[in-house]
């Protein structure tokens, strides 16, 4: 038997091209296997690829990197030595970003000019993948070989119209920023503009060497192909055996933090999802608050708010807990998001548990914000002191007669409202303050001891003691108080400070315990009316005990139709039965009430 594999071309070298036709028409006509000629024809084609000077690695025209044409590179190195590199376009930067529109303006620029890439129709030496073709027999052998970067033809071996590169080598601006983190430990990491250290690296292996240098010559090229490719393969043996240099130390989680940021305000830039947290919704928060920070330092809370706004808004009930339980820090990541839904959230729970964290909101938002909140908590109180006028207003009547109960008519009857005003009264108003202690007497004491220890010379003791005295007093009080001086000294101090205004957190609790059908047993109990009746022992009995608290019943029935208003809720969160709250949650906030809403509509991004 003879083997196809073995035999072949030394069969078409004796025999000639008509042998090797008619042994293939001879194993098409007995079903022979195929396996021969196929590896005979897939050897023809693979020794016709070229990979004369040919290339592993070509740098790619995408984010992070646009190495063909990004103009704004971003190195963001930090102290461990870990780093990212941006090289991204001027104008998607400035348009989502004041701070690069600013910067990279005339007044501010500090671009470089740097040559720019070579145009596709511009002529360039020949590279990787040059098909070269012979023209048939009567034409001109003229060879031409198209190239990946244009066509050249030559007759006598020279180039036709070649131009001149250096003059139309075309140029363009390029911006180099880098992470300044400043020289106290109190400055904010900031990126800050630099001076072109040179053109960039332009690594087109995949081994990290310099391009290989092409040549026309067939034998020289082939030659040189070998050169580099030895070259290749000994420099990675010996970058993965010989170069053991010691790796960057792990980056601190600061650090972690910082990258991420970082690249997640780029990434939005570019229409990429940010990474951040999908499962831990406290995690998510942190992530999402630094991401906030880093995007109004630079002026992009216009772009990266709504995607932190829908990242967020993924966790639906989870969030609306969470909203509840913080609600001054979800306030201000709902300001710097622009998220209508969680500003709505979140102010709701900060109204109604007002004047709690006034300080801390104070200090962290705007005028704008502040007068909002306390535009809504007057609207709140307003409504809470008409509704409370109309509780202290509720009354009994004489079923017989129609008019309302009074001590003179209906004495039981009145004694019912009258329990049930004072309950009111005692709920909605704050305990009075301690009286304030007695002044001590420690001038008559001292006085005395002086008199005691000098009675030799009191005469002129006494006369300097009240002069002294009356020169103090005079110092200490207007001239026109005189000798009353004294006696209005000791008069302010007993004065009663003014009645303080109840937090509408308190008020919230009563309004709750009047408005909830669960809570209708929670105050005025049967304990209750039966240890108020008794006070009265003419008037205790269980008959007259029953018809007391059918008559509290009464009394609560119409206080729940009269806080009604104060029941509604305007959160996502639903509320069973306000179990969950113990503060008013009827706050509306409309399109108007967002601080970043302009005139008619529009949003405003201060």
């Amino acid at each position: 038997m003879v083997s196809h594999h073995g035999d072949g071309p030394t069969v078409l070298a004796l025999r000639g091209t008509s042998s090797a036709v008619e042994a293939s028409d001879r194993r098409r006509e007995t079903g022979a296997p195929r396996a021969a000629a196929s590896h005979v024809s897939s050897r023809s084609r693979r020794y016709n690829r070229s990979h004369a000077g040919g290339t592993s690695f070509v740098p790619q025209n995408e984010f992070p990197v646009f190495s063909h044409s990004g103009d704004v590179e971003i190195l963001v190195r930090l102290a461990s030595g870990h780093e990212n590199r941006y090289l991204l376009h001027r104008h998607t930067l400035t348009r989502c970003s004041g701070f690069f529109e600013i910067s990279t303006s005339n007044e501010w620029s500090r671009a470089q000019t740097v040559p720019e890439n070579t145009p596709p129709s511009l002529p360039a030496p020949p590279t990787a993948g040059a098909i070269e073709g012979v023209k048939p027999a009567g034409a001109s052998q003229q060879l031409t070989r198209i190239e990946d970067q244009g066509i050249v033809g030559s007759n006598d071996g020279g180039a036709v119209g070649k131009p001149s590169s250096a003059s139309l080598t075309p140029v363009k601006k390029r911006w180099r920023y880098e992470l300044d983190f400043g020289s106290g430990g109190d400055d904010i990491p900031m990126l800050v503009q630099k001076e072109e250290r040179g053109p960039p690296p332009t690594t087109n292996s995949l081994f990290g060497g310099p391009p290989p240098s092409h040549s026309s010559s067939r034998h020289h090229s082939s030659k040189s192909t070998s050169h580099s490719f030895f070259r290749s393969v000994a420099n990675l043996s010996l970058s993965s055996s010989g170069n053991h240099a010691p790796s960057l130390p792990p980056p601190t989680p600061a650090e972690e933090d910082l990258l991420r940021d970082y690249d997640n305000l780029f990434r939005i830039m570019y229409n990429y999802a940010p990474t951040l947290d999908p499962i831990n919704i406290a995690d998510a928060y942190i992530q999402c608050k630094s991401l906030l920070n880093l995007a109004d330092q630079y002026d992009a809370l216009a772009v990266v708010g709504p995607r932190v706004d829908h990242h967020m808004l993924q966790f639906q009930s989870r969030l609306w807990k969470q909203i509840a339980k913080y609600p001054i820090s979800y306030l201000r990541l709902g300001y710097l998001a622009r998220s209508k839904v969680i500003f709505q959230e979140a102010l709701v729970h900060v109204v109604g548990q007002w004047p709690a964290g006034e300080r801390s909101i104070r200090a962290a938002f705007p005028e704008t914000v502040i007068d909002i909140i306390e535009d809504k908590v007057d609207e709140l109180e307003e409504t809470v002191s008409r509704i409370e006028a109309r509780l202290f207003r509720l009354t009994l009547t004489n079923r017989s007669s129609g008019e309302r109960v009074s001590p003179g008519t209906n004495y039981l009857d009145w004694l019912a409202v009258s329990l049930f005003r004072t309950w009111l009264a005692d709920n909605t108003t704050p305990p009075p303050p301690l009286p304030p202690p007695p002044p001590e007497r420690t001038g008559r004491s001292s006085r005395t001891a002086l008199t005691n220890g000098n009675s030799g010379s009191s005469g002129r003791h006494r006369n300097n003691s009240s002069s002294s005295s009356s020169s103090a007093a005079g110092a200490l009080v207007p001239a026109s108080s005189n000798g009353n001086s004294n006696s209005a000294q000791r008069n302010v101090h007993f004065h009663p400070p003014p009645p303080s205004v109840p937090p509408l957190a308190t008020l919230g609790r009563t309004y709750r315990i009047l408005g909830s059908t669960q809570n209708e047993k929670g105050y005025l109990t049967h304990d209750e009316c039966k240890r108020f009746l008794k006070l009265t022992p003419d008037l205790y009995s269980r008959d007259n005990l029953r018809r007391f608290e059918k008559r509290i019943d009464e009394l609560k029935a119409m206080a729940r139709e009269v806080v009604r208003p104060l029941m509604g809720s305007g959160l996502e969160l639903e509320l069973q039965g306000g179990g969950q709250v113990s503060y008013l949650t009827c706050t509306r906030v409309g399109e108007r009430d967002l601080p970043w809403v302009g005139v008619g509509g529009m949003v405003r991004y201060d």
